[in-house]
């Protein structure tokens, strides 16, 4: 490659990460405070079926330890 056609390419290459970097400051953003209280009233509000011992319906958590003994069998 010539000497031009490298200075080319470096600007094309240059000019995109320009563009995306563009893109990038139109996003919109949250505050992490305010991103983090949206997520701890999703958790809050909404029920979670894979740990059931959380919401108050026990009996049927396999993963909840015992409650009487370690549940160990002597041999």
């Amino acid at each position: 490659m010539t000497r031009q056609a490298l200075s080319e390419t470096k600007l094309r290459k240059l000019l995109e990460l320009n563009d995306k970097l563009k893109e990038q400051l139109e996003i919109s953003r949250i505050p992490i405070s305010e991103a983090s209280r949206s997520l701890i009233d999703f958790c809050q509000t909404n029920q979670d079926m894979m740990v059931p011992s959380v919401w108050g319906n026990r009996n049927p958590d396999p993963f909840a330890e015992p409650t009487a003994g370690c549940g160990c069998l002597l041999m």
